[in-house]
């Protein structure tokens, strides 16, 4: 199976000196790229020794993927570009990372305008099942994080937003956006599809004519729900969705209590639940406006 090395390009507006401190100094470096949790540089024999480092990878559950590197050459090019190479890999047995090798560039546009790019390209662990598992889980995963760490950076040189606080925007975007999905998709296949809850017919019943057939509606109703919750997954701006809950909520609220006033005594009832999820809505409207993305970078040369 042929690799692809990755490759990531982003305009930045900054000095390359801000832009070449950000990313080779270990305590800013490992502050805006989501692939390392730290980078630590080692003592060098002397001053022409190639510089190298340890990093760690936190992947959850207490698991930790430790490796080395080394920088193995820098170039400065007569256009005002710099080049910085690099050697890395590591020897825990449950990295599917062995070794690999990549490059950072520079590229001057005009004044405090900077192309930063990189390709990188790497060995695998484990045979044709890591060679299968790299090409198409990880290395879209690691490109993905590569890109996204590019965006962060971007914003935090040009708008001056740490890392830190863009990554719990991102986190808590994403949340709130598999939240509400969730929340639809189970509300529409669980009580009205799928049971056909006594309650959800008697309810839709009390606000139709007798004519119509309450349960055709609540099964329709359902498929309604389902299909919004789908629309979250797969919708890329979401503003809009927030923006429309923040108008729907307060009237399915009015609803549900005309339909069964009875409900407000329920230890879950429909006030203080969708009370909750329009202030979640307005959050999420709010937050929406400018999240990290992985979009804005070239990924291909």
């Amino acid at each position: 199976m042929k690799r692809k090395p990755v490759y990531v390009e982003i305009p930045i507006e900054t000095e390359i000196e801000s832009l070449w401190s950000a990313s080779q100094q270990p305590h800013l470096h490992e502050q805006w790229d989501i692939r390392f949790t730290s980078i630590t540089y080692l003592p060098k024999e002397n001053e022409s020794s190639p510089q190298h480092f340890s990093y760690k990878t936190k992947v959850g559950f207490g698991i930790a993927i430790e490796g080395w590197g080394k920088s193995v050459g820098e170039f400065n090019g007569n256009d005002g570009s710099r080049t910085s190479s690099l050697h890395f890999g590591t020897d825990q047995c449950i990295s599917i990372i062995s070794e690999g090798k990549g490059y950072w560039k520079y590229i001057p546009v005009e004044q405090k305008n900077v192309t930063f790019l990189t390709q990188y390209d790497y060995k695998t662990r484990f045979g044709k099942v890591g060679a299968f598992i790299d090409a198409t889980i990880f290395r879209p995963m690691i490109g993905w994080g590569t890109a996204l760490s590019f965006d962060v950076l971007k914003r935090w040189l040009e708008k001056g937003e740490s890392p830190a606080s863009q990554y719990t925007r991102f986190i808590s975007y994403w949340m709130i956006t598999l939240m509400f999905s969730f929340i639809w998709m189970y509300q529409g296949l669980v009580p009205k599809v799928w049971m056909k809850h006594p309650e959800e017919v008697s309810m839709t019943a009390s606000i139709l004519p007798e004519a119509i057939d309450a349960s055709k509606v609540v099964f329709a109703m359902g498929m309604i729900e389902m299909l919004f919750g789908l629309i979250w997954l797969v919708t890329r701006k979401k503003h809009g969705l927030f923006k429309l809950q923040i108008v729907a909520f307060p009237l399915l609220t009015v609803s549900a209590i005309l339909a069964a006033p009875r409900a407000l005594t329920h230890p879950f009832n429909p006030l203080t639940f969708n009370v909750s999820l329009f202030i979640l809505s307005f959050i999420g409207m709010k937050i929406s406006r400018d999240i990290p993305t992985a979009k804005k970078c070239k990924r291909k040369r």
